[in-house]
């Protein structure tokens, strides 16, 4: 799998390319249009002073679009999306789930920070997606702010990625619950507590174990406030041996999370490790590059902040 396209760009999605497809959406009646399965179709709203609700866009789009055809889907805004969640937007895809057979790739809440912020983007249950398209290999979802997931099993799903600024320690225990037995790249931005990221290192032992996860082969656990304490817990975690790449990125990481890394299981046989928005010194800087050098381990430890006396911040929160 290629991994170069997940990226901490919450901008992104209402541009370029998505699921290796190109990113439109309806045109203007008599404007041509690429056949359905040869985009990913973005359907959004406006979330400040609609002209047209999300109900009647998705309408419009099913009645103009082959969706039996659609492989990719991008749900940007909805009406007031930073006061009303994303359960009309879940309802619909789940009552029109039989007429996307194709859909492969769904993305929930794809929305600029000009749009809105992603600790405002209020969200919903997102399980009954899965359980809707049980055919789906590639799940996002952007915002934690009342997001919910439930305990499942997915056969085919192979990518799940939850973007926030705090993500709920219920659905980082849901995740772990979780059977996913085809999953290969799971990615979780932990966030922080005053956006409601609760999740403790506690939360993340099923996943850490990997007993739920044979197919796994990128993980992912970012962002957080707690990432010392994360690298800790992933430094003698039995699903590392089974990866081929690991991040630690965009969180408040240190010297004393990065001696973790280096004193814990091997990390050679990693094709990639991503530290990048870190707060190492030069000092552990210069041991980390030096303990992958030569190894073929492609390192990212890019975007070296400096503390504001003790405080540090991660890279996503509002």
């Amino acid at each position: 799998m290629d991994y170069s396209e997940f990226n901490d760009d919450v901008d992104g999605l209402h541009r370029g390319d998505y699921a290796g497809l190109p990113i439109t959406g309806l045109r203007p009646p008599g404007a041509p249009m690429p056949a359905a399965g040869e985009a990913a179709w973005r359907v959004s709203a406006d979330v400040y002073d609609a002209k047209e609700t999300f109900e009647e866009h998705f309408a419009r789009f099913v009645e103009t679009v082959d969706t039996t055809g659609v492989r990719a889907l991008i749900v940007g805004g909805w009406n007031d999306a930073y006061e009303n969640d994303s359960s009309v937007p879940v309802r619909l895809l789940v009552e029109n789930a039989p007429r996307f057979p194709a859909l492969r790739s769904l993305f929930l809440g794809a929305m600029p920070s000009e749009e809105c912020e992603i600790s405002w983007i209020q969200q919903s249950d997102v399980t009954p997606l899965l359980e809707a398209f049980p055919l789906l290999e590639r799940l996002e979802v952007r915002g934690g702010t009342g997001l919910e997931l439930r305990p499942v099993r997915h056969e085919r799903l192979r990518v799940l990625r939850f973007e926030s600024g705090g993500l709920p320690a219920a659905v980082v225990r849901a995740v772990g619950e979780s059977e996913f037995p085809a999953l290969e790249y799971l990615e979780l931005w932990l966030g922080v507590t005053e956006y409601g990221g609760d999740a403790t290192v506690a939360d993340l032992a099923p996943i850490l174990s990997g007993d739920r996860l044979p197919a796994l082969k990128h993980l992912g656990l970012q962002d957080s406030e707690i990432q010392d304490e994360v690298a800790a817990a992933v430094a003698s975690a039995p699903v590392v041996a089974r990866l081929e790449s690991l991040a630690q990125s965009m969180g408040v990481l240190t010297d004393e999370g990065a001696e973790a890394l280096l004193s814990g299981q091997p990390l050679t046989h990693l094709k990639r490790l991503d530290l990048h928005h870190h707060f190492l010194t030069d000092a552990m800087l210069e041991r980390v590059r030096a303990a992958f050098a030569g190894t073929g381990v492609e390192l990212d430890v890019s975007e070296q902040e400096e503390p504001d006396d003790d405080w540090r911040y991660v890279a996503v929160s509002e």
